[in-house]
């Protein structure tokens, strides 16, 4: 079952992106490197509620 998650930036803590994840496949928090428009650079964005 897949679930959605907001991503949050590691710098200005702000919600930027939503997608989906597998729980039952995913274990870890989802850590990606997007674009945040607050901070103008590709930053570390991580998996929040």
């Amino acid at each position: 079952m897949a679930e959605i998650v907001g991503l949050t930036c590691t710098q200005c803590k702000r919600r930027n992106y939503t997608t989906t994840v597998n729980k039952k496949k995913q274990q870890k928090k989802l850590e990606l490197k997007k674009y945040c428009k607050w901070c103008n650079a590709s930053v570390l964005h991580k998996e929040s509620k």
